[in-house]
């Protein structure tokens, strides 16, 4: 907790989702982002990920910044690549997710806010889920693949210990924003869990096929 800054640069990223302990790689190329990267680079290697409210075609909408979700989750540069073009490409992972107080402006472009993290201080060492049906989850997971036309290495998902399987999906199903800051606001992982399985589910049964 003493390693943790009052105030944070800010990475709003829509349909993006960072969880503690999760790892989340990501281009960095905007003048502005590149230079939150270097500050962060230059201090404690933390950023705070964050989803706008607003949608993406709407974010420059009379000039003004998206308004924020009051959660996000900050991030520590644990690898990064500098390209000869001054862009980078860096490896986030998750530490503790925040509570945004207020925004204090901008810095170098990026914007900035005080943030709160004693709601969820749990996150530095958090309590394992309750038990759930794997297979339930499982199952729900295929048929929302499938919808979506996605692929898996289900060898590799399926021998995932609990706590690193309701971290990795949540990050790597492409859910709405809503639907992620859902899972991002969840209050502990068993939560999570019936979060994460509510979604799966409300992608409803499979349908058919095109007669042949």
């Amino acid at each position: 907790m003493a390693d943790i800054p009052a105030e944070i640069g800010l990475f709003p990223l829509s349909g993006v989702l960072l969880l503690p302990r999760g790892k989340l790689p990501l281009n960095v190329f905007e003048p502005r982002y590149v230079a939150l990267v270097e500050d962060a680079l230059a201090s404690q290697r933390l950023i705070g990920m964050i989803q706008p409210l607003w949608k993406e075609e709407d974010e420059e909408e009379d000039n003004k910044a998206p308004p924020l979700y009051s959660v996000g989750c900050l991030g520590r540069i644990t690898s990064f690549t500098e390209r000869a073009d001054g862009t980078f490409a860096v490896t986030l992972s998750g530490v503790a997710r925040f509570r945004v107080l207020r925004e204090t402006g901008l810095h170098r472009g990026y914007r900035q806010a005080r943030i709160d993290v004693s709601s969820f201080v749990g996150d530095l060492s958090e309590i394992p889920s309750e038990p759930f049906d794997r297979d339930k989850l499982f199952n729900s997971l295929r048929q929302y693949f499938r919808q979506k036309g996605l692929t898996a290495r289900w060898s590799v998902i399926e021998q995932m210990e609990d706590d690193a399987l309701l971290v990795t999906l949540p990050m790597i199903c492409p859910f709405p924003p809503a639907e992620k800051q859902a899972l991002l606001d969840a209050g502990s992982l068993t939560e999570r869990v019936r979060v994460l399985q509510m979604l799966l589910d409300l992608s409803g049964p499979e349908e058919e096929g095109p007669p042949s």
